[in-house]
Formats: C-alpha cells, sequence, structure tokens
C-alpha cells in the first residue's frame, strides 16, 4: 500500500519547485493526500482492519498539521493547493 516510485516522482514534479525538491510541505501533502486515497479504498473493502485505521487517521493527522502550516505561512498558496488536490477546506 505504498505509493510507488513513479508516482511520487510525478507528485514531486507537479507540486514541488524542481524535480529534486521532496520535502518541501506542499509536496509532503500531495504524497500523503495519495496514500490516503488508497488507505481508504483499502478500508471499504476491509472494515475491520483496526492497524490500517490507525495508520490512516496518523496520516490525516499529520496532513492537517501540514495544511495549517502552509494556511499560516500564505493563504493564496494554501488555497491553490486544497483546490488542485480537492480537499475541504476545514483547517
Amino acid at each position: 500500500m505504498t505509493i510507488s516510485k513513479e508516482r511520487k516522482a510525478e507528485l514531486i514534479k507537479e507540486f514541488g519547485k524542481d524535480e529534486h525538491d521532496s520535502g518541501s510541505a506542499e509536496v509532503q501533502v500531495a504524497i500523503l493526500t495519495d496514500r490516503i486515497r488508497e488507505l481508504t479504498e483499502h478500508m471499504k473493502v476491509h472494515k475491520k482492519d483496526y492497524h490500517t485505521r490507525r495508520g490512516l487517521l496518523m496520516l490525516v493527522g499529520r496532513r492537517r498539521r501540514l495544511l495549517v502550516y502552509i494556511k499560516n505561512r500564505s493563504v493564496e498558496d494554501y488555497r491553490a493547493l486544497i483546490a488542485k488536490l480537492g480537499l475541504r477546506d476545514n483547517v
């Protein structure tokens, strides 16, 4: 259930400042969003997989903290990012 190298490279290229920018908050949010979507689909099939549920909730919390950081830094960047990723504004 990990993200493939090719998909991660695509996300870095799309959301990063250059192809080596894997550590910026925007790239981290994009990668976490992709992983969260995969785990959500897994949880729809395996409803009693509580270990995966805990991991999913931890990823959601990490993404939320990063989104708060981005919003405090620049509201325009935050709004553009959530629009591009298709997330709701609940931070």
